[in-house]
């Protein structure tokens, strides 16, 4: 129980890090009381400015899923891309019946409210069909051992919400503290070994390719 509990807070502790980075630079930055009006007024249209240009560039703004994987996904309804932009991540992964058993991994390990409260990230989720290829004993004792668990998972998110273009760089650094590598170009992606076969899934919080296979900490 101890060691999963510290293997959980680490994971937690490394979203929170991805998530609080920006603010504490904007704090430990603030002007003192006795600043020029006129500079603060600037300052602050200058800010109110560029959030909404970021607001505007969202990447779930724009995001289109790409790849053969993608028609598992539902036309419409739950688990469909229009309604899965619109939950945090884990709610997200748990509409869509490709993949189930992934959402099942995440409540196990108890991750549902740290992905959901996420700010920012993005999530290789393998299918049921990666799963499936896992010999069954093996995963029954990975989804039996929440420390496992959890260490597994993390080694599958990545702080920051990825484009296909953003993933094209050769290695991204996942939250278990591994890199990952990335080859491939346009819609023909592999992370590590595994093919994205749907990509740029947006979700609330949450940038998601789908994988074919599970990706093993190195």
């Amino acid at each position: 129980m101890k060691s999963r509990l510290l293997a959980l807070s680490a994971f937690a502790a490394a979203l929170a890090l991805c998530t609080s980075c920006g603010g504490q630079s904007a704090t430990t930055s603030a002007a003192p009381a006795a600043a020029n009006e006129s500079e603060t007024a600037s300052e602050g249209a200058t800010a109110e400015t560029s959030q909404s240009e970021s607001a505007t560039a969202s990447p779930g703004a724009s995001a289109t899923p790409f790849g053969p994987g993608c028609s598992s996904l539902p036309a419409s309804g739950p688990g469909s891309a229009a309604e899965v932009a619109k939950q945090p991540v884990a709610t997200a992964l748990a509409s869509i019946p490709s993949l189930s058993t992934l959402a099942k991994a995440v409540k196990k390990a108890g991750l549902v409210e740290t992905l959901n409260a996420a700010d920012g990230i993005t999530v290789f989720a393998p299918t049921n069909e990666a799963f499936d290829k896992i010999p069954k004993k093996k995963l029954d004792q990975v989804l039996a051992d929440r420390k496992a668990l959890t260490t597994l998972l993390s080694y599958h998110v990545v702080k920051g919400r990825k484009s296909p273009s953003d993933l094209q760089s050769g290695k991204v650094s996942s939250l278990q503290g591994s890199d990952l590598t990335v080859s491939g170009s346009g819609d023909n992606l592999k992370v590590n070994d595994a093919n994205i076969v749907c990509g740029n899934v947006s979700t609330r919080n949450a940038t998601v390719y789908m994988i074919d296979k599970v990706l093993m900490p190195r």
